[in-house]
């Protein structure tokens, strides 16, 4: 293996605890929305990851940060599900759009997290915390964070791109 590949292989799981750092010290910004706490820079986190990293490591990122902001007391069960499943979307996104459109992935967070994350936390995690809590609230709360994340994140990568700190052919997807 030459050192250009072992730099590569150690490089998603580095950046991908980078930005789980950065999202554990960013959780003293929620908004509090009932049951939930809405944490738009975790939406922020999941498009960098999921662009520059894929589906596999952005997943990864957002667990360990719900992970340990939970450990911490500053996340809820709701932060598994609503994270992951934006993290997840926007991955895949970006592996199915061009290079020059990945930022668009963006998009995808706000239907992971608010659609498909709340119906799976109305579905499972309320009935586990011993609330039942609708679809539609959840839907809300989540898309009150995850939007303004998600753009928050397509901005960063933006200007990243067009500075060129991302985009160089061993560093970034771009």
């Amino acid at each position: 293996m030459n050192l250009n590949n072992k730099n590569q292989m150690y490089r998603n799981p580095i950046l991908a605890g980078i930005l789980a750092s950065v999202g554990v010290l960013l959780s003293v910004v929620s908004i509090p929305a009932g049951f939930t706490k809405c944490f738009p820079f975790q939406h922020t986190i999941n498009v960098i990851a999921g662009v520059m990293l894929g589906p596999f490591w952005a997943v990864s990122a957002a667990f360990a940060t719900s992970l340990i902001r939970n450990m911490l007391g500053t996340g809820s069960l709701f932060a598994f599900p609503g994270s992951m499943f934006g993290a997840l979307f926007v991955g895949l996104a970006a592996n199915f759009l061009p290079n020059k459109h990945k930022i668009v992935a963006a998009v995808a967070e706000p239907f992971g997290t608010g659609i498909i994350g709340a119906w799976v936390s109305s579905l499972i995690i309320g009935p586990i915390i011993g609330k039942n809590i609708g679809f539609a609230f959840l839907s809300f709360s989540f898309l009150i964070s995850s939007i303004p994340g998600a753009c928050i994140g397509a901005i960063i990568l933006y200007y990243l791109k067009k500075r060129d700190i991302i985009g160089k052919k061993d560093i970034s997807i771009f």
